[in-house]
């Protein structure tokens, strides 16, 4: 898993050859931290074929609003670098993993 930034997302979201989940989140955000432990494990599932990141919307207020982020937790799923999928809220690992599992 890794941490994004508004410097290096272009590079390691938008540029990336493998498909890339991004978590928006905050430290305030209560569903953010339950999404958490789920989007780590698929981190780790998926080692190799999907890069697993993370982008605190506090901290990074430029590429949160490049994608019109309102609302944390915010999964988007990157292909060739294009949203391919959106997932807003906390939800079951199943549902990530299905997302997961359509973008590979």
């Amino acid at each position: 898993m890794i941490d994004v930034t508004d410097a290096n997302f272009d590079k390691e979201v938008l540029e990336s050859k493998t498909p890339v989940l991004v978590d928006f989140w905050a430290e305030w955000c209560g569903p953010c931290r339950m999404v958490a432990p789920i989007v780590k494990e698929i981190g780790t599932e998926f080692e190799g074929r999907v890069v697993v990141a993370k982008l605190n919307v506090d901290d990074n207020p430029e590429v949160s609003n490049k994608f019109g982020i309102r609302n944390i937790p915010t999964i988007l799923f990157f292909k060739n670098g294009q949203i391919v999928d959106k997932q807003v809220g906390a939800v079951p690992k199943n549902i990530l993993l299905a997302k997961v599992e359509a973008i590979l």
